[in-house]
């Protein structure tokens, strides 16, 4: 006769849980993955993509916003980078959408930058306005509050559209990007103001915040840059804003990082707010003070009143 010991069965409730867990695990990573929408426009003979996650539920004239890769990489890889501005818009009524580059470049405003997208003169303007339809169509989005947020090269991106797009985005905020030098700028100016963020470090060795050239790597010089402060001013001025702006220091979350973030602002009730976070210690990268991602969509959602 076998003999078995009741001790080495799992219980009926730890089994139970075992499996419960197994399946919720499986569903949510099933649910993730369904959530992941990836499609492409057909913009004058190109193939342009963008991605973003479907809503979970349902929207009503929702805002849009473009978050842009820098140069050399691609929409799906800044949506880690974005994640928690992502939790905040699924919850205000708010789309967010990661374009590709073309060849993982913009055709930005440098005249000097030697990417494919720009040698080919891609046409940016109409891929945007062209996602801006399908979004349009697709889930009903109010075409009064577009934005966009651009890293670096996308930093740039956002720069143009606002220079160049300014009755399609109410708002645009470029992270770690000063505007080209005039000597540098192939882009036609609409003389149309544009509610701007600009966020810089000041020890970033590839945007200089003193201005200057722009080198990604062998190759890969990108032409002079304004300085940051000639970059804020332009905006500012642009705005019909005079004087000098609101100065704060932001609270120093992470001591550990060796960076400060200080705010400038110029807000005057009926023009577009311009507002410039200085990373003091900041280089080619983020602060941990704060979220640049979340601090741009707050400063979107301001620009509607």
């Amino acid at each position: 006769m076998a003999v078995h010991s009741s001790s080495s069965k799992p219980k009926p409730d730890l089994m139970l849980q075992c499996l419960l867990s197994i399946a919720l695990l499986f569903l949510s990573c099933a649910f993730a993955k369904a959530q992941l929408i990836s499609d492409s426009l057909q913009i004058e003979g190109r193939y342009r993509s963008f991605h973003f996650n479907a809503p979970t539920q349902a929207l009503r004239q929702p805002a849009l916003v473009f978050v842009m890769h820098g140069s050399g990489g691609n929409g799906r890889g800044m949506m880690k980078a974005a994640e928690k501005m992502e939790q905040l818009a699924a919850t205000s009524n708010t789309l967010v959408v990661y374009p590709d580059g073309y060849k993982r470049y913009w055709n930005e405003c440098r005249k000097a930058s030697p990417a494919q997208a720009n040698l080919d003169d891609v046409n940016e303007q109409a891929f945007f306005t062209a996602m801006i339809g399908y979004f349009v169509k697709k889930y009903g989005v109010d075409t009064k509050q577009v934005f966009a947020v651009g890293t670096s090269g996308g930093g740039h991106m956002a720069y143009k559209l606002a220079l160049t797009m300014p009755q399609q985005f109410r708002a645009v905020t470029a992270l770690i990007a000063n505007l080209p030098d005039t000597s540098n700028l192939d882009c036609v100016p609409s003389g149309k103001p544009v509610a701007v963020m600009i966020v810089n470090g000041t020890d970033d060795p590839i945007n200089p915040y003193q201005g200057g050239p722009v080198v990604l790597g062998k190759n890969m010089n990108m032409g002079e840059v304004r300085s940051t402060d000639r970059t804020f001013a332009y905006w500012a001025e642009l705005a019909g804003h005079t004087g000098s702006p609101t100065h704060e220091t932001l609270p120093d979350t992470d001591p550990s990082d060796g960076k400060t973030v200080e705010r400038f602002a110029y807000q005057t009730p009926g023009k577009p707010d311009v507002v410039l976070l200085k990373v003091n210690g900041g280089k080619h990268d983020y602060p941990n003070d704060l979220d640049v991602h979340v601090e741009a969509l707050n400063f979107f959602r301001k620009q509607v009143r």
